[in-house]
């Protein structure tokens, strides 16, 4: 058991990753994410865990989040980096592991697999990044912790799956540039693990595309008091500025009728705006294309405060018919058990999907 105890850490600051900025983020006073995570799948388990050997490393890369008796076989030291990661691998991998169940986001996932001295090692993530895009996280720590327990009862067979990542540089410049860096091997899921994310490439949607931003023209921004929190991604970017507001790829953004009022909010600036309006609000999030993650991939910043503040019922998806192709249902992983049921307890949400044209999506239970 391994965690990547920086990994996350911007996420509600909007930082759109850590890679290099982990003192800066627990500066402005970031807390750990992947660590918290990992402890959550291993309470979830940990009744059914008799007879499991757990090796780990000492401290925040492991010992301090493990619930369960353990053994350390690898010193954490007082600063870690990828580096790091990949020297607690080896030690763990030495030791004679069976499988590598870890913590992080996709830097991290990259670290492992550079450091596997077996290709065929099955590997379990915990998602604790900013954006998790690779196939061998799973759904959240629960699930993770699902497909723990089914492995170890033999029930899954194994699989090779995508190891994606994002170069954070040109990420934070507002482009998207992901590709593919190697192969891992899995427990294969497809309940319990996300899958890779697909980026969704069509053409001949312009025509959709105009008739959604028509929709939320008359629907929301006609309304002079009605504030609209946009997510991040291409779908809600292009509707954005075909509606005259100059938004960001990869942030959150706030309008108030026709007036823009916030661009690349982290969460307390949402907290700050939503606060203070007096109106009502919406909350505009696309899926994720071949996961169908609405909540807790690349939108931190949309913390359980800022998710309670707006009010779930207040959450509206916009999906493409390309998109629809890829995305069978719902996912949400907010970070807080409660507010994540609340969600699954709807059963479907509401998702826009032309003009005037809605559907239900199924809200996966996990």
């Amino acid at each position: 058991m391994l965690v990547n105890p920086d990994a996350g850490l911007g996420g509600r600051l909007g930082f759109k990753g850590s890679d290099g900025r982990a003192a800066e983020a627990r500066a402005a006073g970031a807390e750990d994410r992947a660590g918290p995570r990992m402890r959550q799948a291993l309470e979830r388990c940990q009744d059914r865990l008799e007879g499991v050997e757990i090796l780990t490393c000492s401290g925040r890369m492991g010992a301090e989040w493990v619930p369960i008796e353990h053994t350390v076989v690898f010193e954490t030291p007082t600063q870690t980096s990828a580096e790091t990661t990949q020297e607690a691998v080896a030690a763990l991998c030495e030791a004679g592991i069976d499988l590598l169940f870890y913590a992080g986001g996709d830097g991290t996932t990259r670290d492992i697999i550079e450091a596997l001295p077996d290709s065929e090692l099955p590997v379990i993530g915990v998602p604790g990044g900013v954006k998790m895009h690779s196939g061998c996280f799973a759904a959240s720590p629960n699930a993770a912790a699902e497909v723990l327990l089914a492995w170890l009862a033999g029930d899954l067979l194994l699989a090779r799956t995508e190891v994606m990542d994002l170069d954070e540089d040109v990420y934070r410049e507002g482009r998207w540039s992901v590709r593919m860096y190697g192969e891992a091997m899995m427990p294969a899921s497809p309940r319990w693990m996300q899958g890779a994310k697909m980026r969704v490439e069509a053409t001949e949607e312009d025509e959709v595309l105009e008739a959604l931003g028509d929709h939320i023209r008359e629907v929301l921004v006609a309304d002079s008091e009605h504030m609209i929190i946009w997510g991040s991604g291409g779908t809600l970017r292009t509707i954005a500025e075909g509606l005259g507001f100059h938004p960001t790829l990869l942030g959150i953004d706030a309008t108030v009728g026709e007036k823009q009022v916030g661009t690349d909010l982290n969460e307390e600036s949402l907290l700050e705006l939503i606060t203070q309006h007096e109106g009502g609000c919406t909350l505009l999030v696309s899926p994720m294309g071949g996961q169908g993650f609405l909540l807790g991939r690349g939108n931190l910043q949309l913390s359980p405060d800022v998710l309670r503040e707006i009010g779930i019922d207040s959450v509206l998806g916009v999906v493409t018919p390309a998109k629809m192709l890829t995305v069978a249902q719902l996912r949400i992983d907010t970070g807080d058990v409660e507010l994540d049921a609340q969600f699954q307890a709807k059963k479907y949400l509401k998702v826009l999907q032309g003009y005037r044209t809605t559907r239900l999506l199924r809200v996966a239970e996990e």
